[in-house]
């Protein structure tokens, strides 16, 4: 019974959406871009000369058709961040896993539809660090006859938290994954692409005017590639509403923390003096001792319409305030009462797979006559369950996956980590430092319950790791410090109203139970998404297999699939 209720209330959706649903068109014309937010004048690359890129505005139901030419030097491919791709999985533009990228010169229009999510999420370039300039906010709104389970705001305003480098950033990868060592950390913060003033040279500040007495829905991103980030507005309060495209409990705050890649849906109120102006800031949560790190802040500023004295300063929380930013972490809950609940919300209450994945840093050995940038003339390496992952060059895995071609990929990787011990005791965690290499996936049948304990290591360093999974979203049943227990942790699990995400920051020294069904056929990555991270090979990949049906099996690729 509850299965046929739960198909009959999905055919029910799906005719309601055909009828209401709408195709909206967009041109992203990728080329270099002059621009001197801070002291010179630098090229980068973006996206119709706009830093951050076009905003894409969509309903749920709606089809997004985006038409990008690479107008750049550079391979590229965007990944429409946190987007399902319900059996569209060539459309996900992930370089070598789903796609073999635009080279210079060519186009390819990537078409999908967007079902069951509503909120905010995000665009960004998947190749290189082009991350750093290509991405713009994506928004989801309610289908038009369905409000949002909040009071209506006045005004929504996207807030895009970036990093800034006065250098080219490919040019910086390039160095970095030549010689194995770590790339300079970054020359600003920026809001919507504006460092703020604050910054000697700084050209420009972000500015927001607001009305006495108003409500407006902020939709804060964080396109950072490295950092996570403290946002707060001296003064105000927040209401977070949203997560990740996702509704969440109502949850009042002072202070918004994101790692790389996610996402919170606010309201503020402006209930502040009329003639007063206050800056917004965001600046770095810093949860590893040893790395090196921008410590700059960048702001924008909150003007009241008859302003006109100096901005007041938030009171930031300390860099390394690892309680401030657990404390939010873990207090986001999902909201049960609204409609998309009774079909999308559902924690999965039976495990048919279970894993258990440590990541964390690592080192290997520096080829011969090589000179290299990590300790000992090594290379900085990483790993899940010591595995650096590496990816394809010739194809990409679903397209060797759907056309059944062999020597790309093996299906073995493991459910377990090589050997148990202390992961977040440094003197133990010495042993693992070296990984093994591979392209090594993990089998799921469709419809299958998975369950991932993803436990943080001390192998280099601890540190918070931000772990996005493409293709789905998940619940986090709970999260912790030190080494997940089974028989007292498991104790905490929320299986009522988890907070629903596609990216966790997985605590410092700590772990992160989350759980999903595979109910979505291709080859899906989950990697850290601190772009330091990525390259050196702290990911994984699922390849979920097809169902029984014609509709719920990977269609083929479009025939102007990009090919390596």
């Amino acid at each position: 019974m509850d299965r046929f209720f739960s198909l009959l209330l999905s055919a029910l959706m799906l005719l309601s959406s055909l009828a209401s649903a709408a195709v909206v068109k967009h041109s992203f014309h990728v080329g270099n871009h002059a621009v001197k937010p801070l002291c010179k004048e630098q090229v980068v690359v973006a996206v119709n000369n706009k830093l951050p890129g076009p905003t894409i505005r969509v309903h749920e139901g709606d089809t997004l058709v985006v038409d990008v030419y690479n107008d750049s030097p550079y391979n590229l491919t965007i990944h429409w961040h946190g987007v399902h791709q319900l059996l569209s999985a060539w459309a996900d533009g992930t370089s070598y896993v789903t796609q073999c990228p635009i080279l210079p010169g060519n186009k390819y229009r990537y078409k999908f539809n967007i079902t069951g999510q509503e909120g905010t999420l995000w665009w960004h370039a998947h190749y290189s660090y082009l991350r750093a300039t290509v991405y713009g906010p994506l928004i989801i709104r309610p289908r038009k006859s369905r409000p949002y389970p909040f009071p209506k705001p006045h005004k929504e305003v996207p807030i895009l938290l970036g990093e800034w480098w006065d250098a080219n950033v490919v040019e910086i990868e390039r160095t970095a994954s030549a010689t194995g060592g770590g790339p300079p950390f970054s020359d600003a913060y920026t809001i919507n692409g504006k460092p703020g003033r604050l910054y000697s040279c700084s050209r420009d500040t972000f500015k927001m005017k607001v009305i006495p007495g108003k409500t407006y829905l902020l939709r804060i991103i964080n396109a950072a590639l490295n950092a996570e980030l403290f946002f707060k507005i001296a003064g105000h309060k927040f209401t977070v509403v949203g997560a990740d495209a996702t509704y969440t409990t109502p949850y009042h705050t002072d202070v918004v923390v994101l790692a790389p890649g996610q996402t919170a849906d606010v309201l503020l109120t402006a209930d502040q003096s009329p003639t007063s102006s206050y800056y917004m800031a965001a600046r770095p949560y810093v949860s590893s001792p040893l790395a090196p790190f921008d410590n700059t802040t960048t702001v924008g500023i909150l003007q009241y319409h008859h302003a006109a004295s100096k901005p007041i300063m938030p009171v930031m929380p300390p860099f390394t305030d690892t309680e401030t930013a657990h404390k939010f972490y873990s207090n986001i809950t999902s909201r049960l009462s609204h409609k998309h609940a009774l079909i999308y919300n559902r924690v999965p209450q039976r495990v048919d797979e279970r894993m258990f994945i440590t990541i964390g840093g690592g080192l290997e050995q520096c080829p011969p006559n090589v000179k290299c940038g990590a300790p000992g003339n090594t290379r900085f390496s990483a790993s899940m369950n010591n595995i650096s992952f590496q990816l394809p060059t010739s194809l990409s895995l679903l397209d060797a996956h759907f056309n059944g071609v062999g020597g790309v990929f093996t299906k073995d990787f493991p459910d377990n980590p090589p050997l148990v011990y202390d992961y977040t005791n440094a003197t133990q965690a010495a042993a693992f430092m070296a990984t093994e290499k591979g392209t090594r996936l993990k089998k799921l049948a469709y419809n299958s319950n998975v369950e991932i304990v993803l436990q943080n290591t001390a192998v280099l360093s601890t540190e918070s790791h931000p772990v996005h999974l493409h293709g789905f979203n998940f619940f986090v049943l709970a999260q912790g410090f030190g080494v997940f227990n089974r028989d007292t942790d498991e104790k905490k699990f929320n299986l009522v109203n988890p907070q629903e995400r596609n990216t966790i920051a997985v605590p410092v020294g700590g772990w992160a139970v989350i759980r999903f069904k595979a109910n979505n056929p291709g080859v899906w990555l989950i990697h850290c998404h601190v772009e330091l991270h990525f390259p050196w090979g702290m990911a994984a990949a699922f390849l979920v297999e097809d169902g029984h049906t014609p509709s719920s099996s990977l269609s083929p690729p479009p025939t102007d699939l990009p090919r390596c």
